[in-house]
């Protein structure tokens, strides 16, 4: 099973000062100066490679460092191990640790761990490290039964991705299988975020857009529809709604930002390579609608974007 090595290949750590006495002067200088960032409890790393990091890449060292300095055995579950595994969310990363208890044991969260009072023989986990991390399956519904409807579409999309290297973590009717085996709380909504997961979707936004599209009426789109470009390049397309001729895309920055989307280029040349892509395809279509993070934000300005551009919807438009 693949787990997300440690981010940071340099992070410095008390415990490891090579016999060396901490200078708490020096240290508290350095994080005043903003030169370092503490991470965790007694873990520090160099502010610029720190925020280089995306939000669950920091999660996950974040974790790593929790398991490392633990002296009693943890069940890491829940955000902590869907860092870990690769599975990326909508919203802000917990500050703390989640862990999976035994019901009987007592246990309160801290600020460092959260944790989640279950019975731990019905909790599917494997050894990681010196301790256990709950399976992509087992994390992905804990996380479908505990979220609203939204995140827990993305977490189920994101197990069930088809296009990640190395394949789905999940198969997806094991997915539907177990989330429907749910009892209790939480039963109503791991059932639906899985009959609704997919694993086309290629990006968590692609899925928080795809949720919007389906609450507010409009029809369902094809994900990933196949376009030939001019010069026989295949493209892609987020959203497709074949009958209308109208596709909808997704615009994140990340791909005008990130160095591996980038792949060398300049955000000003990708800027132009997403330009003549678009007008490529919209000669072969009869409506193209794109959105920024401000209309999944604001529902009615999505709304107002697709039915602009002559999609119906079944829904009024919604309130402010």
């Amino acid at each position: 099973m693949w787990i997300l090595e440690p981010p940071l290949d340099t992070v410095f750590r008390r415990r490891e000062n090579d016999g060396e006495p901490v200078n708490d002067r020096r240290l508290k200088a350095r994080l005043a100066q903003r030169e370092i960032v503490r991470i965790a409890p007694g873990s520090y790393a160099a502010r610029k490679e720190w925020e280089a990091l995306t939000p669950m890449a920091r999660h996950a060292q974040r974790v790593w460092e929790t398991a490392a300095r633990a002296r009693s055995h943890l069940v890491i579950s829940h955000h902590a191990a869907a860092a870990l595994h690769g599975i990326d969310l909508i919203g802000a990363w917990p500050a703390g640790v989640d862990v999976s208890t035994e019901l009987a044991s007592g246990g309160r969260s801290s600020g460092v761990m959260r944790r989640h009072g279950r019975r731990l023989s019905e909790v599917e986990a494997v050894p990681w490290l010196r301790h256990a991390v709950t399976t992509p399956l087992q994390t992905a519904v804990d996380l479908m039964a505990g979220a609203r409807f939204p995140d827990g579409v993305v977490a189920a999309d994101q197990a069930l991705w088809a296009r990640r290297a190395g394949g789905p973590l999940v198969d997806a009717c094991d997915l539907r299988e177990r989330a429907h085996s749910v009892v209790g709380r939480g039963s109503a909504r791991s059932a639906r975020a899985a009959d609704f997961a997919t694993g086309l979707a290629d990006s968590v936004r692609e899925s928080q857009s795809r949720v919007l599209i389906a609450t507010m009426g409009f029809p369902v789109p094809e994900l990933q529809a196949r376009f030939e470009l001019a010069d026989g390049r295949e493209a892609h397309t987020d959203f497709f709604w074949r009958e209308h001729r109208h596709i909808g895309e997704f615009d994140g920055a990340g791909k005008y930002r990130d160095p591996v989307l980038l792949q060398g280029r300049t955000p000003e040349q990708v800027l132009l390579d997403e330009k003549d892509r678009e007008d490529e395809l919209r000669r072969q279509v009869a409506a193209f609608s794109r959105w920024r993070m401000p209309a999944l934000r604001s529902p009615r300005a999505l709304y107002d974007i697709l039915t602009g551009a002559g999609l119906p919807a079944r829904r009024p438009r919604p309130a402010r």
